[in-house]
């Protein structure tokens, strides 16, 4: 797969855009002072109630609301949440960016499963950086960046593609490099990944391994140790050495331990509902779920944030920060 980097980039093209930054979040936030300190004028768009209009004007931004903003701007990045997305199209992006204009997306979703289906005249991008935006502000200050993923839906003007790569390296990843990809592809792999890897499967794993310690009359302490403060060390060797490294780099003793155990947990059955999870992914089944959980209110995070947040591994948590020892 290529890598695009700067080389490969004109950046006159985003700095000859006037940028609206729909979203001050996470990335909106980063994305938003990476685009500015590359010599690209940038407004955020906010609700008139969004608590974080405070913290984008203390950044130096004009704020407006996205109807403003969109109409001010020829270039919108969508970067409110996902479910969202739709009303703020429909109500304020499409009936005020002007023609020719581009709409420029982190996440595939909305393209991908149809929450927007934007006018014909519009460049249609996408460029997800693929880690964090706090990552991506602090790589872009220290002279770095974050690999990012780009695509193409729509290439109204015949230069879309050009205006993905220049928006990719005024947020830095030219310097890190740029991977081609499609909406459907980033999306798919994204969401498969939330569920069935990253932040749903192993936060389960580190409750059910302290749990099972816990049970077994081990101190809660020492439960939290070896369940959750290593995971950070395993993911700094997966990123510096890969998997075959890591092991490498640990003991005969928990190499041999992975060797035993692995497989017990990832299972035959395991991998078929990680199967199963990706089916539902594509065929629009969570995307679904998501939309109604947000026009009800979002009962179900709700639900979800309590009980982790009223989990035990939590008060361990909080009793090793105050002596110094948490992580």
């Amino acid at each position: 797969m290529h890598a695009y980097r700067d080389a490969d980039a004109d950046l006159s093209l985003i700095r000859g855009r006037k940028v609206a930054v729909v979203g001050y979040g996470n990335q909106g936030r980063a994305q938003a002072l990476n685009l500015r300190d590359s010599g690209v004028s940038v407004t955020i768009a906010l609700r008139e109630d969004s608590p974080r209009r405070g913290k984008a004007r203390d950044d130096g931004f004009d704020v407006m609301t996205a109807a403003e903003a969109a109409e001010a701007a020829d270039l919108v990045v969508m970067l409110a949440e996902d479910e969202g997305h739709a009303s703020l199209h429909a109500e304020a992006i499409a009936p005020n960016l002007r023609q020719g204009g581009a709409l420029v997306f982190a996440h595939g979703l909305s393209i991908r499963f149809g929450l927007i289906d934007p006018r014909p005249d519009l460049d249609v991008l996408l460029v997800a950086p693929k880690g964090p935006g706090t990552a991506l502000r602090s790589e872009y200050e220290a002279g770095r960046g974050l690999i990012a993923l780009f695509a193409v839906h729509q290439d109204a003007t015949g230069g879309a593609e050009a205006l993905a790569l220049s928006y990719g390296a005024a947020i830095g990843s030219g310097r890190a490099g740029m991977l081609a990809t499609s909406f459907a592809e980033e999306c798919e792999a994204d969401l498969f990944n939330e569920q069935a890897v990253l932040w749903g499967a192993i936060p389960e794993l580190i409750h059910a391994g302290f749990e099972t310690l816990v049970e077994a009359g081990f101190s809660p302490e020492i439960a939290y140790f070896e369940c959750l403060t290593e995971v950070k060390l395993l993911a700094d060797l997966i990123a510096e050495r890969g998997i075959a490294g890591m092991r490498e780099a640990i003991s005969n003793t928990a190499e041999f331990g992975a060797l035993e155990g692995g497989a017990r947990i990832v299972t035959p059955e395991t991998r078929a509902e990680m199967r199963r999870i990706l089916a539902e992914v594509r065929s629009g089944s969570f995307t679904k779920k998501l939309i109604a959980d947000a026009e009800a209110g979002y009962p179900r995070l709700s639900a979800s944030r309590g009980e982790a947040a009223a989990h035990p591994i939590e008060a361990v948590r909080r009793r090793l920060l105050d002596l110094g020892g948490g992580t």
